[in-house]
C-alpha cells in the first residue's frame, strides 16, 4: 500500500513553483493537499486571496499527482489539524518558508515523519511564488538587526541609542503579527497602493510614520517600521527620547549590502498569539537601555568591518539587552529554537517585539531550510 503524504497551503495563483513542490512531495506516496479557507487566508495574511476557495479546489483536483484535495475546517496556522488527524498520513511535506515548530511538534504527536523541501524550480524555468506573481507585493518589508525598542520614548528617555534596519524586498510573503512591519507595511498598501511612490525616502517614511500613527493612536507604531520601509538599504536611526530620530544615516554599498544578507537566515516561529502583549512584566530600566544601546552600536560597527561572528556576537547581545527590558518577547517555543541552532549561528535575535515571528541567525554557514533575504537596493 502506498504510503499518504499531506501537504498545506493556500495556493493561490497555482504556478509552476507550486507544481514542483507538489511533484517533490508525492514522490513520497499519494499526495493529500489541505486548502486554508478564504478565511483562514484572509486571518493569516489580511487580505482575501485572488482565487476562491471553490477555484483552488478545483484546480488542485485537476493537477495530475494529486492524489484528493479538500478545504481545511480550522483556521489560523494549524488550519489542517482535524483532516491530518482523520487522514493520519505518513509523511507531512512543507516548504523551507512554510514550516513551524507548531508544524513539527503535531507531527511528532502524531508520529508522522516530517520532511522539509528548499524551493527547486523546475529545470530552467524561473522561480515563482505567489509573491512575486501580485502586483500588490511590491511593498518592501522591513527587518531590524538591533536596538528594537529604542525607538519608543519609555526606552530612549532612559538611554539614548540606535536602531539599525533593513529594507527588504518582498521575495516572500512574511506572516502578518511577526515582526517583519506588516502593520505599517498594509497602511503603506493603503496610502500610496501597489509600491511606493517616487520621492525622497526620509519624506516617505515621515508621511508614512504620520499616516501610520493619526492623533489618538493609543500605541504609536515605532518609526523604524516606517523608515525601515521607505528607506533602501540598510539604515540606522538615532534616538534621544522621541519617535522620530534625530538622524538617520544610511549605507547602500552593494559589497556591504551582500555581506549582510550572505549572514542572515530566518527559521519561522509561526505568527505571535493573537493575545500577545510584550508590553506585560516590562522592566524598564537604565542598565538596560545602555546595554541595548551599546550592543547595537557594537553591531554598527561589525557591519562596516564585515566582523560575522562580532556582528552575531553584537545581535545576539542586542537582543539579550531586549528581553531583559520586555521578558515576554522569549518564551518556550523561542528557547527551544535558539538551543537547536546555537550551534550554527555566531548570534541572534527574533524579528521585531518577538513572541514568536521569525529567528534571525547570523552565520558563515548555509543554515539547512532557513529563509535567504533580499535587500531593496535603491534605484539611480
Amino acid at each position: 500500500m502506498a504510503r499518504k503524504v499531506f501537504v498545506s497551503g493556500c495556493f493561490d495563483l497555482l504556478h509552476s513553483g507550486h507544481i514542483a513542490f507538489l511533484q517533490s512531495a508525492a514522490a513520497y506516496g499519494d499526495l493529500y493537499v489541505a486548502l486554508g479557507s478564504d478565511a483562514t487566508v484572509f486571518g493569516l495574511k489580511g487580505r482575501m486571496p485572488i482565487n476562491s476557495q471553490d477555484e483552488r479546489l478545483y484546480l488542485m483536483r485537476s493537477v495530475a499527482c494529486v492524489k484528493d484535495a479538500f478545504i481545511s475546517t480550522g483556521s489560523g496556522l494549524l488550519d489542517f489539524e482535524n483532516e491530518l488527524r482523520s487522514i493520519r498520513p505518513d509523511v507531512f511535506v512543507v516548504n523551507a518558508d512554510g514550516g513551524t515548530p507548531q508544524k513539527e511538534a503535531l507531527c511528532q504527536e502524531l508520529g508522522i515523519e516530517y520532511v522539509v523541501l528548499e524551493r527547486t524550480p523546475h529545470g530552467d524555468l524561473p522561480g515563482r511564488s505567489t509573491t512575486a506573481l501580485r502586483r500588490i507585493e511590491q511593498m518592501p518589508y522591513r527587518l531590524d538587526l538591533a536596538g528594537g525598542w529604542l525607538d519608543q520614548p519609555m526606552v530612549s528617555k532612559l538611554h539614548p541609542g540606535p536602531v539599525l534596519m533593513i529594507s527588504l524586498e518582498p521575495t516572500i510573503a512574511f506572516n502578518e503579527r511577526s515582526g517583519m512591519a506588516t502593520s505599517t507595511r498594509n497602511s503603506a498598501l493603503d496610502l500610496w497602493g501597489p509600491k511606493l511612490p517616487a520621492g525622497d525616502p526620509i519624506k516617505l517614511a515621515k508621511i508614512l510614520f504620520a499616516y501610520d500613527n493619526p492623533p489618538g493612536t493609543a500605541m504609536i507604531a515605532g518609526s523604524q517600521d516606517s523608515i525601515g520601509i521607505a528607506v533602501p538599504g540598510l539604515s540606522r536611526a538615532d534616538y534621544e527620547g522621541a519617535y522620530w530620530p534625530v538622524r538617520i544615516s544610511r549605507r547602500g554599498d552593494e559589497h556591504l549590502l551582500r555581506f549582510i544578507e550572505d549572514s542572515l537566515y530566518l527559521v519561522p516561529l509561526g505568527e505571535r498569539a493573537a493575545d500577545y502583549n510584550p508590553l506585560e512584566g516590562t522592566n524598564l530600566t537604565v542598565e538596560g537601555a545602555r546595554a541595548l544601546a551599546a550592543a547595537t552600536d557594537a553591531c554598527w560597527e561589525a557591519i562596516h568591518r564585515e566582523d560575522r561572528p562580532a556582528m552575531g556576537a553584537a545581535m545576539r547581545a542586542s537582543f539579550e539587552a531586549q528581553v531583559s527590558l520586555f521578558p515576554r518577547m522569549m518564551n518556550p517555543v523561542v528557547a527551544e529554537m535558539i538551543a537547536r541552532y546555537r550551534d550554527q549561528a555566531f548570534g541572534w535575535k527574533l524579528s521585531g517585539a518577538g513572541g514568536g515571528g521569525y529567528l534571525v541567525l547570523v552565520s558563515d554557514q548555509p543554515i539547512q531550510h532557513a529563509i535567504r533575504l533580499t535587500i531593496r537596493r535603491e534605484i539611480s
